[in-house]
């Protein structure tokens, strides 16, 4: 067995056998990861693998360009990729005012948005948030069970809009003020919201994945970040401090600003609080 092949192991959904093989066109297109177990796992993953040789395509052996913000002053390596046109949903499901809306501008919460009154909902009201809840993360579930090295940010989007579909729930970012995809990725260095691409995880990557589906009127909202293969520590303590912020948030009725262990200290981007 090659060395790239050694400790790895087969990146079909649900199987854990040790890889034997590799993709040979991403191998010459530079792509990371693509190890599978067997000629029969690979060709059962082509459907969706061979979207990854889009990310790597090139013309006269040089990568071809993609940067809409030429102007903008990157603070990491993560760059924009290429995206995939809008994902449509079904006339029969359910859907918030800016769903159609040109600009997808959400009228029913511009409405509210200057009151103070914060409306207290009654037990029927409840369940059904409870009910959104419990379906969004039966979905964001199923964007657990896909993620990996050699994921494309788009093929989350593509399982978050089916697996939201599939319970008869709207996908909530879609064309909210004209966001245009069906869940949120946001990789390493980008806060939050990222625009899911092209652009495939890479071992080391953290990819936060936001989720949120509207069922019957009500948006179930949640969210989770996962680490892609082998990540460093300090991405480790970020998810882990950032995790008892949140317990300890919860648990105490508040947002905490400041959480600090021996050697590990955290701050809050408040602008996104």
């Amino acid at each position: 067995m090659s060395t790239s092949l050694a400790n790895r192991t087969c990146e079909t959904a649900g199987c854990s056998l040790p890889a034997n093989l590799q993709c040979p066109t991403c191998i010459k297109l530079g792509i990371a990861g693509s190890y599978f177990c067997s000629q029969e796992c690979f060709k059962g993953n082509w459907s969706i693998h061979k979207t990854l040789h889009k990310v790597g395509q090139t013309t006269n052996g040089i990568t071809e360009p993609y940067n809409p913000w030429p102007d903008y002053a990157f603070t990491g390596p993560l760059r924009p990729h290429k995206k995939t046109p809008l994902r449509t949903v079904p006339d029969h499901i359910q859907r918030p005012d800016y769903a159609d809306h040109p600009d997808g501008i959400p009228l029913s919460e511009q409405s509210v948005k200057l009151s103070s009154h914060i409306k207290v909902l009654n037990d029927e009201e409840q369940e059904e948030m409870r009910v959104a809840c419990k379906l969004g993360r039966e979905v964001l579930d199923e964007v657990a069970s896909m993620i990996g090295v050699g994921v494309i940010s788009d093929e989350i989007d593509r399982v978050v809009h089916e697996a939201s579909i599939e319970r008869e729930c709207y996908p909530s970012p879609l064309n909210y003020y004209k966001y245009p995809k069906s869940c949120c990725t946001s990789i390493n260095e980008v806060i939050c919201h990222g625009i899911p691409d092209m652009r495939a995880l890479i071992d080391g990557d953290i990819c936060n994945v936001d989720v949120t589906v509207c069922h019957r009127g009500y948006h179930g909202d949640l969210n989770e970040t996962f680490f892609i293969g082998n990540v460093s520590k300090v991405a480790n303590k970020l998810v882990n401090v950032t995790w008892e912020c949140l317990e300890k948030s919860i648990n105490a009725g508040k947002i905490i600003l400041f959480h600090s262990r021996p050697k590990i200290f955290f701050n809050l981007l408040k602008m996104f609080v």
